[in-house]
């Protein structure tokens, strides 16, 4: 065969081949056409609302910190380290028990400046878990700025059989035995302020709307100012939540525990604050706490931590120029040492 006939050949042979091939590539892609198309998964369908413009699963996302926290871990172990970081500067705490139960222990981080303010910061753990050692990484601030810092322990929730109640009365023992004792740490009983974070700042609420007494015979204005981070000021919605898997609520619960409805016996001005970052329902909870709060013609300041989650938002009480840092000092009056 002739070398041109050869290409020639070739050419054809490859023209053949190709168009064989595209041939059978449309047949192919026709028959595709006209199978169904895989079925793509559409919206989910929305349930019947169970609170506000939410079914049960947008509720349930609302109160659960990891849906909308996804370092959620990650922050709570630097809690622990940066924690041990300022008991290393710092020096252990002084160890007293407020009651008879083995949890019921609060730890003092101790100013060098005689008869100084004291906050005792009421740590999160969503009621069922959480240590005060853990919660420790602020005590710096306020020992430098001349004020001593307590962290009480206290029950968590499944262990006192699913009700709040044991709780709120044990941090509420905790700051009256504060007030009884501080003059045997060198504190003043006369300027004693409150910080709670997350289920926490739900705790610091209750100290905060307590009818001092009546209950526990001290002072009205035992509590001098207070920051509610993140917290829970009324508890219907959580009632109607998951959380309702592990807290037995009860109507007498949600209403006696529910602050924003016991704000007749709050006699301080109130920092409220939450991250831009949280879940709605955390957000809406501290906007309409603020709101009734200022309502009710009492003293109250909002917060709202822009580009901070849940967890975040609180570690801003460690830094003297951070948001929650500056707005606690102002409270109470002091400065950065």
């Amino acid at each position: 065969m002739h070398p041109n006939e050869a290409s020639a050949h070739g050419q054809l042979t490859r023209r053949s081949f190709l168009g064989a091939a595209t041939a059978l590539l449309v047949t192919a892609g026709s028959a595709r056409a006209q199978q169904p198309a895989p079925a793509q998964p559409g919206p989910r369908v929305k349930g019947p609302r169970v609170w506000l413009d939410m079914d049960q699963a947008e509720l349930d996302a609302a109160y659960d910190q990891s849906v909308y926290a996804p370092n959620m871990q990650q922050v709570l172990k630097r809690y622990v380290t940066n924690s041990e970081d300022v008991r290393a500067r710092l020096g252990a705490p002084r160890r007293y028990a407020y009651g008879a139960a083995p949890i019921e222990g609060l730890d003092i981080y101790t100013t060098k400046r005689p008869n100084a303010p004291i906050n005792v910061f009421i740590h999160g753990g969503a009621w069922r878990a959480g240590l005060a050692k853990n919660y420790a990484f602020a005590a710096e601030l306020f020992v430098h700025a001349g004020a001593h810092c307590v962290v009480p322990d206290f029950a968590w929730v499944q262990d006192v059989g699913g009700s709040l109640m044991p709780m709120a009365e044990q941090v509420r023992r905790a700051v009256a035995w504060v007030q009884r004792n501080a003059s045997s740490f060198g504190g003043d009983p006369n300027r004693i302020f409150v910080s709670g974070h997350s289920s926490g700042g739900h705790l610091a609420g209750m100290i905060l709307t307590t009818d001092w007494p009546k209950e526990f015979s001290l002072p009205r204005d035992t509590v001098k100012g207070g920051l509610c981070c993140s917290g829970i000021f009324d508890l219907k919605p959580v009632r109607l939540s998951a959380r309702s898997g592990y807290v037995k609520f009860t109507d007498e619960m949600e209403q006696a525990l529910s602050p924003q409805r016991h704000l007749d016996n709050l006699n301080a001005p109130v920092i409220v604050a939450y991250g831009m970052l949280e879940t709605p329902e955390f957000q809406r909870q501290s906007r309409d706490f603020a709101a009734a709060v200022k309502a009710a013609g009492k003293r109250v300041q909002l917060l709202a931590g822009e580009g901070y989650n849940h967890f975040e938002i609180i570690e801003t009480l460690a830094n003297p120029h951070g948001l929650l840092g500056r707005a606690v000092l102002e409270q109470m009056n002091l400065t950065q040492g």
